[in-house]
């Protein structure tokens, strides 16, 4: 059963599981991994398709015929709710792109930014116990926005040799084209270092378990990553209006993601705490993962009572949620005054999933505490700045000792010769 606690009598550091670090044979485990593709390419991916997910591959990458039966599988219906989340993320994200500046306020200056897609993406869908054909929308959108040249995906296929034909439909209504037929930390390992079948990118963005996880961590600096995600977390903050088989409902939609997810409750009303607690032990049962659902909310789900909504959003600060959700009266009253969260859903008829799926904002989201600094993925994550100065020679002349000054300040004398050799000519 979740447990009830006083805000004041509980620390905000054992709120929730923020310990993302891998295990040692985590860690042996995936640098054996990457060091294998790196030497064996599609002939490991092909091993370990075997090995983890029971599949013989003959090839690793998805056919046109099979994303054409993978439309057909899914029927129309399914297709139409795919295309209308696919527009409204796109329309949202649409907002996020930057424009180049230019600042010629002084005379033979011009100073600039410019923005440059990442040339080559790639995206890792996780599978095994579910499938998240959303989670290709929110990868992909963003980088087609951002203008990505190339998007590879990975997502591993099952006993039957074939992709999820969800992923596979949101992945064409997305407009990938390149889908490899791999998970874990070799699919990560291949878009780092590429393989035959793989071209090697960029940035490597999308969640996955803990060997994803630590996969991607290992190949950062070869390689761009979006974050290092650690299990999901919701934060309801509600007031005693609400209806407490909705908090409940909320709280599970992330508990029964992972035993490791962590649902918490803050609220200024015993009254909805209690209630809230009976509630979850009439729900869990019902759900088809309720093992996963129940060791999530006994272990690491909570119940935190604070004297006033005041307090409430103090916790919230203190939390930095993955998702928080705003479940009052007059959730823009509150908005303001949250600094630390990864996504906010505003009102009693927002729940979690409606940005999940739907409603345009990213899920893909900081979790273990980092929206403290970090942000949720978006169009910034597919692009690189990149500034620019131009000076005339007169511009320079006007400048050049004060930078030769600065430059030997910091005894760079080689830096201050490159500007000042330009005006040797003039003293002689």
């Amino acid at each position: 059963m979740i447990r009830i606690l006083s805000f004041d009598a509980v620390q905000p550091q054992d709120i929730l599981n923020r310990d993302i670090r891998a295990e040692a044979d985590v860690e042996a485990v995936v640098d054996a991994i990457i060091a294998d593709v790196r030497a064996r390419g599609d002939e490991a991916l092909r091993e370990y398709a075997k090995k983890f997910d029971h599949a013989d591959l003959d090839s690793l990458l998805v056919t046109k015929a099979e994303i054409d039966e993978a439309f057909a599988a899914v029927g129309e219906d399914f297709l139409t709710t795919l295309r209308m989340a696919e527009a409204n993320i796109r329309a949202f994200h649409e907002h996020q792109v930057h424009k180049d500046f230019v600042i010629n306020d002084n005379p033979g200056v011009v100073l600039g930014q410019k923005y440059t897609p990442i040339e080559k993406a790639g995206v890792y869908v996780p599978g095994g116990t579910a499938a998240y054909p959303s989670t290709v929308l929110m990868d992909v959108v963003p980088a087609k926005v951002a203008g990505v040249r190339q998007i590879v995906m990975t997502t591993p296929a099952g006993p039957d040799g074939k992709v999820d034909p969800n992923i596979l439909a949101a992945a064409a209504v997305a407009g990938i084209d390149t889908i490899v037929k791999s998970g874990g930390a070799q699919a990560v390992a291949a878009l780092a270092y590429g393989t035959e079948s793989v071209p090697a990118v960029d940035k490597i963005v999308g969640p996955g378990n803990i060997y994803v996880a630590t996969a991607k961590r290992k190949v950062f600096g070869k390689v761009g990553i979006d974050m290092i995600a650690g299990p999901s977390e919701i934060l309801v903050l509600a007031d005693g209006g609400c209806n407490p088989a909705w908090v409940a409902a909320d709280l599970l939609s992330q508990a029964e993601h992972d035993k490791l997810a962590t649902p918490v409750l803050v609220t200024d009303s015993m009254d909805l705490a209690k209630a809230v607690q009976a509630e979850l032990e009439v729900q869990i049962p019902a759900l088809p993962r309720a093992a996963i659902a129940r060791e999530s909310v006994d272990t690491n789900g909570k119940i935190i009572v604070t004297d006033d909504l005041n307090k409430a959003v103090e916790a919230a600060n203190l939390i930095a949620p993955e998702h928080l959700e705003l479940c009052v009266e007059d959730p823009f009253a509150l908005l303001g005054r949250i600094r630390n969260a990864g996504s906010i859903f505003m009102g009693r008829s927002v729940p979690e999933a409606l940005g999940d799926y739907f409603a345009g904002p990213n899920h893909t989201l900081p979790t273990s505490g980092t929206a403290r600094f970090s942000s949720p993925l978006g169009v910034d994550d597919f692009v690189k700045k990149s500034s620019f100065i131009y000076y005339t020679r007169d511009a320079l002349a006007a400048v050049q000792g004060r930078i030769a000054d600065f430059a030997e300040r910091e005894g760079l004398h080689a830096h201050a010769k490159s500007v000042t050799i330009r005006f040797e000519d003039d003293k002689a």
